[in-house]
């Protein structure tokens, strides 16, 4: 039998989080601290269809208006409120004429947070990425009728690869760029609004025994919200490298990590930390100014992780992968905070900001007052009554020691009677 051990974990703050599994089901989980900060699923929406694995996703958690986005299995994309999971368009990705959605699956989607709200009508705007490199970048027209939603404003779509698959695909902060790399395909940079490539990178030199490293991106972030020039990349040749745009074509920085495929990589809000996870479970820390790694997250997990999440406010991190244990972890401790089991492998996980635990109102805390009376005083009436009971207990006591001396008294009795005879 293996060792196994037993770690405590102390439990979450409040906190929402949605994850996307191969079923393609959405399950929403919540963690509350009237219930010890224990995460629970509270909804699920969508019923388990493999032929509607969620593939991608997105989400622009605004306080007014929500919106979430999923790049299923087979093409589609839908747009659903991420409070309720109520639809509110579909979107076929599928190009006339083009590859089969089994063949060019989506495997970037970004929903861009830059829109006008109106009071009638609002409008998205979304950006896609396949295998075979087809990029396309739309913008949807919301109105209040759900049949009339599916009108597209404007659409506009590029190839971002001339061979190869994409494999990875980031959006910077400012959303004014994006990347895109994959097996085969070197990570390149565009300009969204001009639609053109201002950069791309350059595979690193030979090793010592004179041979090259193939070229297989798996996963990509932007180091800084505000600096589209720095980004980090992960390697199925287990390694990491950091680029900056306006200094050279080649890693700035690479080091390997473990013996495994790196296939997730999400930043910090500090601008030079990144979190990063491999094909076994491995989940660091590490800081790109040095290249430093400053340690890995306690508690094993036993699958692939897939996806990495940082809360905008608070500071944890967010884990799930192949093993269908959604984590969350403490940045400053790197201790597992919880874990929950949600039956399938997952694909990604996000976090809901706007998230706020329900507080009490003083106005129903209040009335409660004379209630806690009436149980004072009951309380208090169970007191009286208890001493009289052990009154009671205590004659009982004192008769069966009365009865020792009256046992005595008879053999003294009889002793007295055979002195006499």
């Amino acid at each position: 039998m293996p060792r196994t051990s037993t770690l405590e974990c102390p439990g979450c703050p409040p906190i929402r989080a949605l994850t996307f599994d191969v079923l393609g089901l959405v399950k929403v989980t919540e963690a509350r601290s009237k219930e010890g900060g224990i995460p629970k699923v509270v909804d699920r929406w969508g019923e388990p269809d493999s032929s509607k694995c969620i593939l991608a996703a997105s989400i622009d958690d605004r306080k007014s208006g929500p919106l979430l986005a999923i790049a299923r299995k087979g093409g589609l994309i839908e747009i659903l409120n991420p409070l309720n999971g109520h639809p509110c368009l579909s979107i076929s990705n599928i190009i006339d004429n083009g590859p089969q959605p089994g063949d060019d699956a989506i495997v970037g989607l970004h929903l861009f947070k830059k829109q006008n709200l109106d009071l009638s009508s609002r409008s998205c705007t979304l950006l896609a990425c396949t295998t075979k490199g087809n990029a396309s970048m739309r913008s949807v027209e919301l109105t209040s009728s759900h049949a009339d939603s599916t009108s597209s404003v404007s659409s506009r779509t590029w190839n971002v690869c001339a061979s190869g698959n994409i494999l990875c695909s980031q959006v910077d902060g400012n959303e004014n760029y994006a990347l895109f790399g994959g097996k085969g395909v070197e990570v390149n940079v565009w300009d969204l609004e001009q639609g053109t490539k201002i950069w791309t990178a350059k595979s690193p030199p030979k090793n010592s025994l004179g041979l090259f490293t193939p070229t297989w991106f798996t996963s990509a972030t932007f180091l800084s919200k505000d600096d589209h020039r720095k980004f980090v990349a992960g390697t199925n040749s287990h390694q990491v490298r950091l680029y900056d745009i306006s200094a050279q074509r080649r890693p700035v920085i690479s080091f390997d990590f473990r013996e495994t495929p790196i296939k997730a990589v999400a930043e910090d809000q500090d601008g030079y930390t990144i979190y990063i996870g491999n094909g076994s479970g491995d989940l660091a820390s590490v800081d790109m100014r040095t290249g430093k790694l400053l340690g890995c997250f306690l508690g094993k997990c036993s699958g692939s992780i897939r996806s990495i999440a940082r809360h905008p406010e608070l500071p944890v991190i967010a884990s799930c992968g192949l093993d269908s244990y959604l984590r969350f972890w403490d940045i400053k401790t790197r201790k597992l905070l919880s874990a929950v089991f949600l039956k399938q492998p997952l694909t990604n996980v996000v976090f809901d900001s706007n998230f706020a635990e329900e507080e009490v109102p003083s106005s129903v805390v209040d009335p409660p007052t004379e209630a806690q009376n009436m149980n004072e005083t009951q309380e208090s009436d169970e007191e009286e009554v208890q001493p009289l009971k052990r009154k009671k207990k205590s004659s009982k006591h004192s008769g069966s020691k009365k009865l020792k001396p009256k046992k005595r008294s008879k053999r003294a009795q009889d002793e007295t009677v055979d002195d006499s005879s």
